[in-house]
């Protein structure tokens, strides 16, 4: 599910994840609400995945709405990251 140098990033809330899904739904980025990955922890369950070439973009549009997510990680192998 989540690809070599993909990023995911962990919400704490579900209202967070979900406001941060429709932000960047209506920019028109590539991304992806998935379940978060086993190795990883998270209050609502759900994270952002996306890839390296979309990072600079999504992560500079969630901090101009205040909803930078507080972990980010990079897949590295059969590891995650934390960035």
């Amino acid at each position: 599910m989540v690809r070599e140098n993909d990023f995911v990033a962990i919400f704490h809330s579900i209202h967070r994840v979900m406001k941060a899904e429709k932000i960047l739904k209506t920019a028109g980025l590539t991304f992806l609400l998935i379940p978060v990955p086993r190795q990883l922890t998270s209050d609502c369950g759900l994270a952002i995945r996306y890839a390296p070439a979309d990072r600079e973009r999504i992560e500079a549009i969630l901090e101009g709405e205040g909803l930078l997510p507080p972990e980010i990680y990079r897949r590295v192998g059969r590891e995650f990251e934390r960035l």
